[in-house]
């Protein structure tokens, strides 16, 4: 969400559409590498042998390397912004530098009226000074964050059931797929996601505008659950993935990058609704709480339907899919109570 504030910060309404279109180069280059990284390094001993076959360790701690090697991008990243990254609050409090160098030291009182409130703050315009919190409740703040918020269920539903579907034995109702093949898989979804991204989601936001946008992208992940139970009949019915079910999953991968068009339509309503430019953090931190407590219910929902579906045999197996199409219905219902024009 800070990323989402620094791009509004220094951006206006005649480019913003344009630089929310190149935030995903950051989210699609993990997407690419991340997957990679795992099905490459999962289990080295009994991937590479001849290399780390001697390795007690990494016997041991089979996922070491996949977890360490982002670990130490997350620390390489943190190093960059710490020392590179620039304010683009026009008066902060306390700065990051100054933060780290408060140690043994005294912090000097901020300066304030008599009243309590800091001359800083007084010194700026009052369209131009934080709003009070209560004063953000407002319905287009609301219906802005709850709709991120029921994109970010969407999504991270379809994020955290894709690979536990692509996993599972082909008898039990999955693709039965190795994990190098499904890290492959996700990294093509990250490469193509980049790409579509930057060079078309600029040019559809400003044929179609942001309610258009952010309605289709929901609009499409009802095709990509669909796709499941599609893919289940076909893979039943032959014994293996054939060909054609491959095609299915190309289709289900085209129809997700979706998704990311509706992230960036989204980012414009919430950042539009904000009171002011001040506000653009409060405004952004209560978005990102909703969207926190989805994002920390879906996983874990999606993937205890599925395993309930699957050893019940609920709906056929299906009753997952079901629950998933009736979330991104809501979404879609949600969607509607979006401005049409920001």
């Amino acid at each position: 969400m800070a990323s989402m504030s620094i791009v509004a910060e220094i951006t206006d309404e005649t480019n913003l559409a344009l630089a929310y279109a190149y935030m995903p180069i950051s989210w699609s280059s993990g997407a690419v590498l991340g997957p990679m990284i795992g099905g490459a390094l999962a289990r080295p001993a009994d991937q590479y042998p001849r290399i780390f076959g001697s390795s007690e360790f990494l016997k041991k701690y089979p996922y070491f390397l996949p977890c360490a090697v982002p670990a130490t991008f997350s620390v390489i990243a943190w190093l960059v912004t710490f020392l590179f990254l620039k304010e683009t609050v026009s008066s902060p409090t306390l700065s990051l530098s100054r933060i780290f160098r408060l140690k043994g030291q005294k912090i000097a009182p901020v300066p304030k009226t008599s009243n309590g409130i800091n001359e800083i703050m007084t010194e700026l315009p009052d369209n131009e000074k934080p709003v009070p919190f209560r004063n953000l409740l407002t319905r287009r703040v609301l219906v802005a964050a709850g709709n991120y918020a029921s994109l970010s269920l969407v999504d991270i539903m379809f994020r955290a059931i894709q690979p536990l579907y692509f996993s599972t034995p082909v008898e039990l109702g999955g693709l039965g797929l190795p994990p190098s093949t499904i890290g492959n898989i996700l990294a093509a979804f990250g490469l193509l996601n980049g790409i579509i991204q930057i060079f078309f989601f600029a040019k559809l936001h400003d044929r179609w505008g942001s309610k258009t946008t952010f309605t289709t992208g929901i609009a499409l992940t009802i095709p990509v659950f669909a796709c499941f139970p599609i893919l289940t009949a076909l893979v039943r019915a032959n014994g293996s993935v054939t060909p054609l079910a491959w095609l299915v999953v190309g289709i289900q991968i085209l129809f997700s990058l979706s998704i990311s068009f509706s992230y960036g339509s989204i980012f414009i309503y919430i950042t539009a609704a904000s009171p002011n430019r001040a506000s653009l953090g409060a405004t952004n931190g209560l978005s990102q709480m909703t969207v926190s407590l989805c994002r920390a219910i879906g996983p874990a929902a999606s993937n205890s339907l599925f395993s309930l579906s699957l050893k019940h045999h609920y709906m056929g197996g299906y009753m997952v899919y079901y629950v998933l199409l009736i979330v991104a219905g809501s979404s879609l219902v949600a969607a509607s109570m979006l401005p049409r024009h920001v």
